[in-house]
């Protein structure tokens, strides 16, 4: 099998990306949707809406909501991702808030929404809560990748791309532009299924999925997008068996499951803050030095914004099947 290069994918425009039709957002009548298993009511549509994180961001972008956001909180670490974001200008257009949410940011930004996740600026920890919100007057939507699933602090009810597709449908509800969002899905439906043909018949490689850690690795189960960038595009997520999104495992689970693709997120820590150091350190790291992947040097990167719920998913798929069908 021919050795597979570093790759960092640059994912533009494609397919469904960005595309709209013309409506124009309304402020609407009454509307009720499900989100994370609970139905919320929206009396209005929201007009000066803050959102937490790269691809939160996006999925207001992609609809074309920028107007409709009072501004955007992002770490430094999310630099890189706005850079190379196909909504680069939007996020030009509309207000850095600040590199951490809190009370304090949304109520100086006059908000009506805040448009976050658990573990995406949602935090019992920080008092930052839908329910401390809602107390201020703030209507919340929650990311539905991140939904708590009632099992301690696993997240995540349902595969990762229905997830996308709910909040599309969702925001696409709450704001009066519906007819944009199934416009995006579809095309975002074709881009993925296209992508399968690319690997069908084929043997699956498995997969590991790294986003970070040194002691112990960080990675993604069955409810986080990686699952189905994996799984679409002709892998096997080698931890798809944990019933929660992002979360922790031991480096002796990765040698048992022997992957043989190294799927890396471009995304800044404290340990290893580039993919070349992520790199190098599985490549030394001595435990590892006979699994596959590191042994084949079978490494693929893709950025944090691809690899978290976002309208970045479906171009990440088409990527990465590019990347496994060159075999």
């Amino acid at each position: 099998m021919k050795r597979f290069a570093v790759v960092a994918a640059v994912l533009g425009l494609t397919a469904g990306c960005g595309a709209t039709v013309a409506e124009t957002p309304s402020d609407g009548e009454k509307v009720t949707v499900r989100n994370c298993g609970v139905d919320v009511t929206y009396d209005r549509a929201p007009k000066k809406v803050v959102t937490n994180d790269t691809g939160i961001a996006e999925l207001m972008f992609a609809l074309d909501l920028g107007d409709r956001m009072a501004g955007y909180v992002v770490g430094e670490s999310q630099n890189g991702d706005i850079d190379s974001s196909p909504w680069k200008a939007d996020f030009e257009k509309v207000p850095k808030l600040a590199r951490e949410i809190n009370k304090e940011v949304v109520q100086g930004a006059g908000a009506d929404l805040v448009f976050a996740g658990w573990n995406y600026g949602f935090s019992e920890s920080t008092g930052f809560t839908p329910e401390a919100l809602r107390q201020l007057g703030v209507a919340t939507y929650q990311l539905t990748e991140a939904c708590l699933n009632g099992v301690g602090k696993q997240r995540g009810i349902m595969p990762p791309l229905e997830a996308l597709y709910t909040d599309l449908r969702n925001l696409g509800a709450i704001f009066g532009v519906s007819d944009r969002a199934e416009k995006l899905i579809s095309g975002y439906q074709k881009q993925v299924a296209d992508a399968e043909k690319l690997l069908a018949g084929r043997p699956r490689p498995k997969v590991f999925l790294y986003d970070s850690g040194l002691d112990q690795p960080f990675t993604a189960g069955k409810n986080a997008a990686p699952q189905d960038i994996i799984g679409k595009a002709g892998g096997d997520n080698i931890f798809g068996d944990l019933d929660d999104s992002w979360t922790t495992v031991g480096w002796e689970a990765v040698v048992s499951r022997a992957p043989e693709v190294i799927l890396i997120n471009d995304y800044a820590d404290a340990d290893a803050n580039t993919p070349e150091k992520k790199r190098a350190f599985l490549e030394t790291y001595p435990a590892l030095r006979e699994v596959p992947a590191v042994r084949d040097k079978r490494f693929f990167v893709l950025p944090y914004a691809a690899l978290v719920e976002s309208p970045r998913n479906p171009a990440a798929i088409e990527s990465f099947a590019r990347f496994l069908a060159q075999g």
